[in-house]
């Protein structure tokens, strides 16, 4: 398996970004290792909150939650998917699968040995976060989901999704300057936007942004499909504290906090929560208000 790695330049003098950099290595597909990067801020003692990206962006994305759960004293895990941020990026599409994605964040909870963990997730986040919690629901105290879902292939999708899907393998240059603002209800700086697109130095380093929504299951005889059902079948009985937190304003998984509040038996009499003025992105629209509310969720179910 070729991959790139991002040159560390390219990494330096984010705004709101002064985190250390973590690595684990992971096996790839033809006996070799991937470099899986990684955030570990806050009390090393502290049970930790794993918080998990989807696509395009990467851990930059959660930068303005990292402050407030430290200074709350919670320990803080925010990986980059293999093909996002500072992990490596294999260069082929056909090298990104949603099991592999999968393997390769279970690694990382295992070679770091995570285990009473706050998952909180949104897009891609979720969809393999989720997977990772019906895998071994005994090492998750608690689950937040916040603009994301588990699909199956047998319920409608979204048409901003379909429209999302076609254009990502259809543009002639995969642009995350001209992408991001179009996920956000707030104008982005342009350093900002900068910091989104400095995983990518070229075009070569994007086959996994490009493939990423077309891996996702949108018929019922997808690959991925049958393993999402298995993974539904353990969140149906999953009874620990399981909390929504959708935003107001993304065509995307508009509707989708109900699926989870009507078959998860932990979602129950929590307190749901819409915010507001905030697009598919509402980390980066209301990264500090969604940050609350985890912490909120997190000394109420303790």
């Amino acid at each position: 398996m070729k991959t790139l790695r991002t040159p560390d330049a390219r990494f330096t003098n984010l705004p709101g970004y002064p985190f250390q950099p973590h690595y684990i290595e992971a096996p790839d597909t033809e006996g070799g290792q991937l470099r899986i990067h990684y955030l570990d801020e806050g009390p090393a003692a502290a049970n930790p909150l794993l918080l998990l990206h989807g696509e395009p962006s990467w851990s930059y994305l959660y930068r303005k939650m990292v402050p407030p759960f430290t200074t709350a004293g919670q320990r803080v895990i925010v990986p980059d998917l293999v093909g996002f941020g500072r992990s490596d990026k294999p260069t082929e599409q056909s090298d990104y699968t949603y099991q592999r994605h999968v393997d390769w964040m279970q690694t990382l909870l295992d070679k770091i040995k995570l285990q009473h963990i706050t998952l909180v997730c949104q897009d891609w986040g979720g969809l393999i976060g989720l997977r990772l919690v019906a895998h071994h629901p005994d090492r998750f105290d608690r689950v937040v989901v916040a603009n994301t879902g588990l699909p199956t292939g047998d319920g409608a999708i979204s048409e901003a999704f379909l429209q999302w899907r076609k254009m990502s393998i259809d543009m002639p240059v995969f642009d995350l300057k001209a992408i991001m603002p179009f996920a956000c209800a707030r104008p982005l700086a342009d350093d900002v936007l900068a910091a989104y697109d400095a995983p990518f130095p070229d075009e070569t380093y994007k086959a996994g942004a490009r493939i990423f929504p077309s891996l996702v299951p949108i018929t019922p005889d997808d690959p991925a499909s049958q393993a999402n059902r298995e993974a539904w079948r353990v969140l149906e009985q999953f009874g620990k504290p399981f909390l929504t937190a959708f935003s107001d304003s993304d065509p995307v998984t508009k509707g989708g906090d109900r699926i989870f509040q009507d078959r998860v038996p932990g979602a129950k009499n929590q307190p749901h929560t819409t915010i507001q003025n905030a697009a598919h992105f509402l980390q980066e629209d209301a990264g500090e208000e969604l940050a609350k509310v985890v912490l909120d969720f997190i000394t109420s179910t303790s």
